[in-house]
């Protein structure tokens, strides 16, 4: 297969070394210790950043700073996109103010949904799940590309900074970005730039620096943002973002929201997600019982583990139990597989209730 990591679409399997290299993003290293306490920073699934420094300071020395994330509210809410979602929670509770964008224009630009579909997945899926893991209406901007705000000048200055950035990129740049490029494309791209840097602009939190937490397939709309963000006048504070490798999906490779077949919904059943475990989830096993027990296991490319270790086992010992156990042979596929089921199913039966009581909270977001 044919490798390809876009903004829209990620193909063959992902060297994130090499990708690291080439966008020109910094591997993350130190980090206060308070980000121990989120296993996705704890267990390295953020792997790179720029600019993060501007954030901890602000962070250290109390003062305010923003982040800013986007959904792209196609297709159904998977265990994947609980990277991002427990990054900016996480950032929350650590006092930053979030926007959150829901991308129905860039929906309809490139992938062809209507703003009413991505209007009712958004709420129904995606921000359900938001608040049932910990997402708070306090300190929370959510919105709509199409529908930026109630208050006038807040939305005309949102719709304005578009245009005026558009004056400050050409062609030729998005060309050398993005590769194929339509003009569906580049005007998600000025759209997206706008989402990264209005928290900026006067009419809402003034300058203040933003930190934008995604997947390294994201990294040209960062890329362009950035680069036009110091072109205009007066320039913008530089964005900050930081790099999460991807949760694989069941098969290995990117989950996709179009195969089922590849990822855990946060709505599947306790039977649905036995089965898909059983029937789909990539195995480091060995070929034979009497191999994998001389052999061990390949934990690098089994998925069962990769979702305890960077979503379902919180406890670091017991993760470095079940390591040892399937690396030695003394843990079997089976074995391992029944406890990652076991893993998810606990955790999908608490969320399903806490996502029923967060129906009552939807109309805070949307005021």
């Amino acid at each position: 297969m044919t490798n390809k990591v876009t903004p829209w679409e990620v193909q063959g399997s992902v060297d994130y070394e090499k990708l690291i290299k080439e966008f020109g993003v910094s591997p993350l290293k130190e980090l206060p210790s308070v980000f121990n306490d989120e296993i996705l920073f704890r267990r390295k699934l953020v792997v790179g950043h720029r600019d993060i420094q501007k954030i901890l300071e602000a962070m250290k020395s109390k003062k305010p700073f923003v982040v800013m994330t986007g959904l792209m509210p196609t297709g159904k809410f998977h265990i994947g996109h609980m990277t991002i979602a427990r990054q900016f929670i996480f950032y929350q509770k650590l006092g930053a103010k979030l926007y959150i964008a829901v991308a129905d224009l860039e929906a309809y630009n490139a992938r062809g949904q209507s703003l009413e579909d991505s209007r009712k997945n958004a709420i129904e899926d995606y921000l359900l799940n938001y608040i049932a893991l910990g997402l708070s209406p306090k300190n929370c901007d959510f919105y709509f590309q199409s529908d930026r705000s109630k208050d006038g000048k807040k939305a005309s200055a949102y719709y304005r900074l578009q245009n005026l950035l558009a004056r400050h990129a050409s062609f030729n740049e998005f060309k050398a970005v993005y590769g194929e490029i339509s003009p569906g494309k580049m005007l998600s791209s000025l759209l997206q730039a706008a989402d990264m840097l209005h928290p900026q602009l006067p009419e809402f939190e003034g300058k203040v620096p933003v930190l934008v937490p995604v997947g390294i397939d994201q990294d040209p709309h960062l890329r362009i943002a950035r680069d036009i963000s110091q072109r205009i006048k007066p320039p913008f504070i530089q964005l900050s973002s930081t790099y999460n490798i991807f949760i694989p999906g069941l098969g290995g490779g990117k989950m996709s929201s179009s195969d089922p077949n590849s990822y855990i919904a946060l709505t599947d059943s306790e039977k649905e997600v036995e089965n898909k475990i059983k029937k789909y989830a990539f195995s480091g096993g060995r070929d034979t019982l009497e191999e994998h027990r001389k052999l061990g296991g390949n934990l690098d490319i089994d998925v069962s583990f990769q979702y305890l270790k960077f979503l379902f086992e919180e406890d670091d010992k017991k993760l470095k139990k079940i390591e040892q156990d399937y690396r030695s042979g003394k843990l079997t596929t089976g074995e391992l597989k029944e406890i990652t089921i076991e893993k998810i199913n606990n955790f999908l039966k608490e969320h399903q209730k806490k996502r029923e009581s967060a129906r009552k909270l939807v109309g805070k977001f949307l005021d």
